[in-house]
């Protein structure tokens, strides 16, 4: 309920920029960077989203997984003005009819020239990566020097970043640090009754 509720914020246009920490294996990537998506591009088939997390192969399955539950009968039956595009149809890039879809990429990927209305960071680094300071470096500078450009409107575009606390210097720590995140966080120990 409290994700669904950031996720609603965002959608609304209540929120810009979202950080929603949870603990591994508790369907955050499957809510947000597959579920949430295919529901808003049903209710907007206008909507572009970006995906990111820390590998093409990761970021990619995410997108195979939205792509099949749009290609569904149900989905097609609850969203008929929402159709995949034939001339981008990549499950690691794909269009509606309407112009919207969903790109997956990495970190060390390319989005040059790309953008998005909505911009999802979904564990951009590795578990094993994150006591190295020059990996958490590279992705936090990574998302001030080219992660904030790609999106369509500076405005009304938002960032969701998702992902579990793996070091008080992670991606999260920084954003929480700059502050103007709406944030939650649910981890894994309750701090307190």
């Amino acid at each position: 309920d409290a994700v669904a509720h950031k996720l609603e914020r965002i959608e609304c246009g209540d929120t810009r920029r979202s950080l929603i920490n949870l603990p591994p294996r508790n369907g955050k990537s499957k809510t947000i960077s597959v579920i949430w998506v295919a529901w808003m591009l049903g209710r907007d088939p206008t909507l572009n989203f970006v995906g990111v997390s820390y590998s093409n192969e990761l970021s990619g399955k995410m997108g195979r997984d939205c792509r099949s539950i749009m290609e569904a009968s149900w989905y097609r039956e609850m969203f008929p003005d929402t159709r995949l595009s034939r001339s981008r149809s990549a499950s690691y890039d794909f269009e509606t009819t309407r112009g919207g879809g969903r790109l997956a990429t990495s970190i060390t990927g390319t989005l040059t020239g790309r953008g998005g209305d909505i911009i999802i960071l979904d564990d951009v680094i590795k578990p094993e990566e994150a006591n190295s300071e020059t990996a958490r470096n590279a992705v936090n500078d990574w998302f001030q020097s080219t992660l904030v450009s790609r999106l369509n409107d500076k405005a009304t575009g938002a960032i969701l970043c998702v992902m579990q606390r793996l070091h008080q210097y992670d991606l999260s720590g920084m954003l929480l640090e700059k502050g103007g995140w709406d944030h939650l966080s649910l981890p894994a120990i309750a701090t307190e009754e």
